[in-house]
């Protein structure tokens, strides 16, 4: 959720958005997630309060845009070229399907339909979650 955050921070500085401008983002985790994790850090470090809270804000107001690269067609496609790893040899998926997500100009969309699948797997997996 965080780099989601960043990279709409970045975006809306590299194109001097203002006030007038929107940009949204996912954050794709839902809370219950790190109730375990939120734990731990107020065991480690203490509960968050203003002060953590003001040096967070800090940190976000002082995202800069560096590293960031407006890309063309070949440098989308070197950034795509760069899932081979994890989606061929980590994940093990086909090669067809890497090459869809470039070359098939409705896998993107065919994605959409499967919300129905995808939200029935996202509960199955929170299911498995929570038991543990």
């Amino acid at each position: 959720g965080i780099a989601n955050v960043v990279s709409e921070i970045k975006f809306g500085t590299y194109y001097e958005l203002d006030e007038n401008d929107y940009v949204m983002t996912v954050l794709t985790d839902s809370m219950e997630l790190y109730g375990s994790r939120l734990t731990e850090l107020d065991t480690e470090f203490g509960a968050y309060n203003e002060d953590n809270a003001a040096r967070d804000f800090e940190l976000l107001k002082s995202i800069s845009v560096d590293n960031m690269a407006e890309l063309d067609y070949y440098g989308r496609k070197r950034v795509h070229n760069l899932k081979y790893y994890t989606w061929i040899e980590q994940q093990a998926r086909e090669l067809e399907e890497l090459n869809a997500q470039w070359y098939d100009r409705g896998y993107w969309n065919n994605i959409h339909e499967q919300v129905e699948q995808i939200d029935e797997k996202i509960e199955q997996f929170n299911e498995r979650v929570r038991k543990k």
